[in-house]
């Protein structure tokens, strides 16, 4: 079994070694010994640091995407995957070796066709903790992955055409959907993982108030989503603050 681990970088030099390394290191304890043979895909997004040259010192492979997008920049580090797995698993992200053994087991389970994991964030602000607590909520309930952390099979990702490239945030929403009904007619599953968390950086909810992201919130509901097409609109991840 081969897993083709995807990571989007924009200008993310300061926080992709750590990345790296923890990937690195859950891999090696968790999936080698499950005879799960991996690599290790970058898409620098259109970076002005030294996002690729990092990339490269860590010994994973470097792929270039122009238009600065995630959901692009993900499906361009897809489409370099020669894998029968892909995970997608955000810059800011460090796996542990639990959470990869945990999703060991569900590559290895012939009736699971992707899925992904709940979040652990270090969070102070109260309104942060309660919005990641919903997130959790609408995750497991209507099992919706994270971008940060979402798995699949190849073949069903290419089917669903990947991530939309019509919007420039909740792509990972859109792309659970599709996944799910894929999964409901070939008889298998859509999985969120619960029993260790990923750890993942909270800096865009602690660089934005959250009433912010409550008004954005908003704001996308009563335009039916069409916020969700509009970098301008999104400002919440694509305002370069790192």
């Amino acid at each position: 079994m081969f897993l083709a681990i995807v990571i989007p970088a924009w200008n993310e030099e300061k926080l992709l070694p750590d990345t790296l390394a923890a990937i690195r290191a859950a891999a090696v304890a968790s999936l080698e010994p499950a005879g799960i043979t991996w690599e290790l895909i970058v898409c620098d997004n259109n970076s002005t640091d030294r996002t690729g040259r990092v990339a490269v010192a860590h010994g994973a492979q470097v792929v270039f995407e122009l238009v600065n997008q995630i959901g692009r920049a993900r499906n361009t580090g897809a489409a370099a995957a020669t894998g029968e797995w892909l995970l997608f698993v955000d810059a800011d992200s460090t796996p542990s070796g639990e959470l990869f053994a945990d999703l060991a087991r569900a590559l290895q389970n012939p009736h699971i066709l992707g899925g992904g994991s709940l979040l652990d964030m270090p969070l102070e602000d109260r309104g942060a903790r309660n919005a990641l607590a919903i997130w959790h909520w609408i995750s497991t309930r209507c099992r919706y992955a994270a971008g940060s952390f979402l798995f699949v099979r190849t073949a069903a990702f290419r089917e669903a055409g990947g991530f939309d490239t019509a919007f420039f945030a909740g792509e990972e929403i859109f792309l659970s959907k599709k996944l799910k009904k894929l999964a409901r007619r070939d008889r298998q599953e859509f999985v969120i993982l619960t029993e260790h968390p990923m750890p993942t950086s909270p800096r865009k909810l602690q660089m934005h108030h959250p009433w912010h992201h409550l008004a954005w919130l908003l704001k996308t509901i009563l335009s039916g989503g069409r916020t969700l097409k509009r970098r301008e609109s999104c400002d919440i991840w694509y305002d370069g603050q790192r």
